[in-house]
C-alpha cells in the first residue's frame, strides 16, 4: 500500500510477554514493532524468537528495529551486545539497530569523542558489511552538555561532532520532537534540516507549559514540559510526516509509550490506539487510488 511508505507502529519491550502482547495489540492496526531490549541484550534463543515473532506478525506488520540502551563507550560488554544485535538483526528481516552511543559520565560531551570514534568506527564498519543502519537516540538520560548521563547524542552539537569522527552512512539518527521540545528547540526547522540523517521515527510529544517558563523560567523549581502520546501534546504531526515525505523517508514511526502523565496505566492502550489513528490521519488516511 501507498501508505506505507512511512509504517505507524509501537516500541514492544523484550521479555517473556513479547509474543503475546504483539499478538493481542496486532488487530488494533500497528503496523511496525520497535523491540526493545533494555539496557542488556537478553538470554534468549534468537532463531526460535525471531521465527515465532515473524510467524506471529506473518504479512501483517514488520519489525522496524531492534534497540539497545547499554553505555558503549564505559562498558565492554554493551559493545559485544551492539555486534550481536547487528549480525542478528536480519533474523528479524530487519536493517535498523537504534539506542544510545554512550557517553563518559560526568563528563563534557567533547570529552567522549575519542572513545566514540574508537568504539564505532568499528560498530560501523560491521554494520555497512551487513546492510544495517543504526540510530542513535537522543534522549538525555539527565546529562548536560558540561556533565554526560549515559547518552552523549542529545544535542545537534554533538550529532555535528559525531558524524564528522565516524563519517559512515550506517550512522543517523532516531529523533522525535519530543526531546527536542523539552531543549526548547523548535522540532520541525531540526527536523528539515537533518532529516538525510533521520533513520527512526519515535512517535513521543511534549506540552511546553510557557506560561511557567515566562512566569518561573526552567529553574525555578517548576515542572514546565510533560511527554505526551502523539494527538495529545503540542506537535502538529501532519506538518512533521509531510516534511519526512517531502525529503523521501521511507520508515516507521514507533509510538513510545508509558510516558504520558495522563494516558498511563489503565489509559495506556487507549492513549496508544487513539496516537495509531492520529498519526494514521496525519499521514493522510485510507489511500484512494487515482482515478
Amino acid at each position: 500500500m501507498k501508505t506505507l511508505d512511512i509504517r505507524i507502529g509501537t516500541v514492544v519491550n523484550v521479555n517473556d510477554r513479547t509474543l503475546s502482547t504483539i499478538r493481542e495489540i496486532l488487530d488494533h492496526g500497528f503496523e511496525s514493532f520497535n523491540l526493545c531490549m533494555g539496557n542488556r541484550l537478553p538470554e534468549m534463543g534468537v532463531e526460535k524468537f525471531a521465527k515465532e515473532l515473524r510467524e506471529v506478525i506473518s504479512d501483517r506488520a514488520v519489525i522496524s528495529a531492534l534497540s539497545l540502551f547499554g553505555n558503549a563507550l564505559e562498558d565492554e560488554m554493551a559493545v559485544r551486545d551492539w555486534e550481536r544485535c547487528i549480525d542478528m538483526a536480519s533474523l528479524f528481516h530487519c536493517e535498523l539497530v537504534s539506542g544510545f552511543p554512550g557517553a563518559l559520565k560526568g563528563r563534557p560531551v567533547p570529552d567522549s569523542l575519542p572513545r566514540f570514534k574508537a568504539v564505532w568506527s568499528e560498530l560501523a564498519r560491521r554494520a555497512e558489511g551487513k546492510g544495517i543502519k543504526i540510530a542513535f537516540e537522543n534522549c538525555a538520560m539527565e546529562g548536560y552538555w558540561e556533565a554526560s548521563g549515559r547518552n552523549m547524542a542529545h544535542a545537534p552539537s554533538a550529532w555535528e561532532m559525531m558524524f564528522h569522527e565516524v563519517p559512515s552512512d550506517a550512522l543517523g539518527l532516531e529523533w522525535e520532537p519530543c526531546h527536542q521540545m523539552i531543549s526548547l528547540i523548535d522540532p520541525l526547522p531540526q527536523l528539515r534540516k537533518w532529516l538525510p540523517k533521520i533513520y527512526h521515527v519515535h512517535g513521543k510529544d511534549a506540552t511546553i507549559a510557557w506560561d511557567i517558563i515566562s512566569t518561573y523560567g526552567i529553574r525555578g523549581g517548576k515542572e514546565y514540559a510533560w511527554h505526551r502520546t502523539p494527538g495529545f501534546g503540542d506537535t502538529n504531526w501532519t506538518d512533521v510526516i509531510s516534511i519526512l515525505r517531502m525529503g523521501k523517508f521511507r520508515g516507521s514511526i514507533d509510538i513510545e509509550g508509558f510516558h504520558d502523565p495522563v494516558y498511563v496505566e489503565e489509559l495506556e492502550m487507549t492513549g496508544q490506539v487513539h496516537a495509531l489513528n492520529y498519526l494514521k490521519n496525519c499521514r493522510g488516511g485510507k489511500f484512494i487510488p487515482n482515478p
